[in-house]
């Protein structure tokens, strides 16, 4: 349990080392496009740390960085054109942000620090690890950010063209809650610090 903890929140590229935070502040309106975020980000962060390790020994260190850019740009362009092709909703939600993925510091960043440097399996086991904590982190202030912002969880409504599936939650209605200040930056802001200041107390107990 500890070895978990320490994955999703110890580790944890968002709450921790506060990386990725444009797409986590823009896109986490809904529950929904929060966790679809992430899952787009782990897939891009696998199978770029993948590609990264298989090509390691022959690309120098002057253009590694170029080289690493144009993989991880591929990956994301593959991404928006399946979008655009069967979850249009999505892919407008995501906007620029999704482009963006491109240089998101956690992903360039463990194609660097980690996957140039190591083996395919570990490559891919350190790009899983820092997508499952970056899917974390985003799902968790997309579900505060909807819940106390509209009141409501989107469990799938985007992607229902795909699914054939649709369910929205309705939990508050009352003065207090919805508040629209959480569907703003500045609520994304607050929450974020609210939720890394427990997970900072959190971890010097643990």
């Amino acid at each position: 349990m500890k070895k978990i903890f320490s994955y999703l929140f110890k580790e944890n590229p968002v709450f921790v080392l506060v990386l990725g935070l444009c797409s986590v502040l823009a896109v986490t309106t809904t529950f929904e496009r929060s966790y679809m975020m992430g899952v787009v980000v782990l897939v891009i962060l696998v199978l770029s740390n993948l590609i990264v390790s298989l090509i390691r020994k022959i690309v120098s260190e002057e253009i590694r960085i170029p080289v690493y850019i144009i993989i991880i740009s591929t990956l994301v362009t593959i991404t928006e054109l399946i979008l655009n092709k069967y979850s249009k909703p999505l892919y407008d939600a995501f906007g620029i942000y999704l482009p963006l993925i491109v240089v998101n510091c956690v992903v360039l960043g463990r194609a660097l620090s980690y996957a140039s440097k190591n083996k395919v399996l570990d490559s891919i086991k350190d790009g899983f690890k820092s997508g499952l904590g970056y899917l974390v982190a985003i799902s968790i202030i997309g579900l505060l950010r909807e819940l106390l912002g509209n009141g409501t969880i989107t469990i799938m409504n985007d992607i229902s063209g795909i699914t054939g599936y649709k369910e929205i939650l309705h939990i508050f209605n009352n003065v207090v809650i919805p508040n629209k200040l959480f569907l703003t930056s500045g609520g994304a802001f607050i929450l974020l610090g609210i939720v890394i200041g427990i997970i900072n107390g959190r971890r010097s107990e643990v």
